[in-house]
């Protein structure tokens, strides 16, 4: 019989071990309040109010007192929140307000923890997937899925897509600031898209994505955001967008969800204008299992496994590239596809962003 004992117990080992897993067991626990914490609104009404007592902060929220003193002191323990025993007051440093109240900083994180929250509520289904080798898609998910993928992803797009990622492309911005027409393909609640808009008025974009919800959405958010007039958003997965052609078309994040990455990445370089630019960013990866044992690895090969893969093999094709594809196993989706030409533009500790052309 096979074990996998390989050397006699060791209790310091054992201990560290179990140390560590005291602190998950806490960081698992903790996301549920965070997930709280943002939808009742008490991390930006602290924000706003300074250091505060729980009676201070549920009188801000319109909450119950004794189950804000529960929250804060939780937020307290983990780190989340400082806490003044002298004043027995709670109050936001400058770095956690980035991460937990500034929705629109380079650092909010709270998007996270929606996704988390609908991994959880998934899990009966990526179960029965498990044991099947069915995919689920990414419409079959709790619907917290879709609003936290959007938050989770525009502060990364808030302080790079504009900033260095177009400017890393060939003749790119010059385009965009003159003119030109633009697709964001698998665009869900249109951050990326409305980003672009607002930075390149000259410029006309186009959203699609297959999910019908996430594109309502991203109609309200541009309405809201004040360019609906120069962006359009429409229903279409990624093999049948059509109406170009197109001088730039984007992926953010999605390609590796895709069942058939290298049908869509062949469909787009046929919508693509002669001269024509294809921006793919994906998320940041090595190409080997051992170059991605990191705490990001760790968080894209846990998204991965819940939705990613599940969401590839749940269309035709059913490639399963994953979230951690990197760079090789990319490019070989690009040369498949036809495209000559491929190159790393950018890269942040989060995303690798390549410029695709044919």
């Amino acid at each position: 019989m096979a074990t996998t004992a390989t050397r006699p117990l060791d209790m310091d080992r054992l201990n560290d071990f179990a140390g560590r897993m005291v602190g998950d067991l806490g960081a698992a626990m903790s996301a549920a309040l965070v997930v709280l914490g943002d939808r009742l609104g008490l991390y930006k009404a602290l924000a706003g109010l300074g250091a505060a007592t729980p009676a201070d902060l549920s009188v801000a929220s319109g909450t119950h007192e004794r189950y804000v003193r529960e929250w804060l002191s939780a937020q307290a323990a983990a780190g989340y929140v400082d806490y003044d025993a002298d004043s027995g007051r709670f109050h936001l440093n400058p770095e956690q307000a980035m991460v937990f109240a500034d929705e629109g900083g380079p650092a909010f994180m709270t998007g996270a923890f929606e996704i988390i929250a609908a991994m959880f509520a998934d899990e009966p289904k990526i179960a029965a997937a498990f044991e099947s080798g069915a995919g689920v898609g990414w419409h079959e998910h709790h619907t917290c899925l879709f609003r936290g993928t959007e938050r989770f992803f525009r502060p990364g797009y808030n302080a790079n897509l504009v900033s260095s990622w177009l400017p890393a492309l060939d003749g790119v911005v010059a385009g965009l600031e003159a003119g030109i027409k633009v697709a964001d393909v698998g665009c869900g609640h249109g951050a990326s898209t409305i980003l672009m808009a607002q930075a390149y008025p000259k410029s006309v974009f186009t959203g699609f994505d297959y999910h019908a919800g996430s594109i309502d959405r991203a109609r309200v958010a541009a309405a809201e955001a004040g360019v609906a007039d120069r962006v359009n958003f429409e229903v279409a997965a990624a093999k049948e967008f059509a109406d170009g052609p197109y001088d730039l078309i984007a992926i953010f994040d999605a390609l590796h969800d895709m069942g058939d990455p290298v049908g869509a990445a062949a469909h787009i370089r046929a919508q693509l204008a002669p001269g024509g630019t294809f921006l793919l960013v994906e998320p940041f990866a090595g190409d080997k299992v051992e170059d991605n044992l990191n705490p990001v690895g760790r968080i894209f090969y846990s998204a991965s496994t819940f939705l990613c893969t599940p969401a590839s093999l749940s269309q035709e094709v059913g490639l399963g590239l994953g979230a951690q594809a990197g760079e090789a196993r990319l490019a070989e989706v690009a040369r498949q596809a036809g495209f000559g030409h491929f190159r790393r533009a950018a890269e942040t500790p989060f995303n690798l962003v390549f410029e695709l052309r044919s």
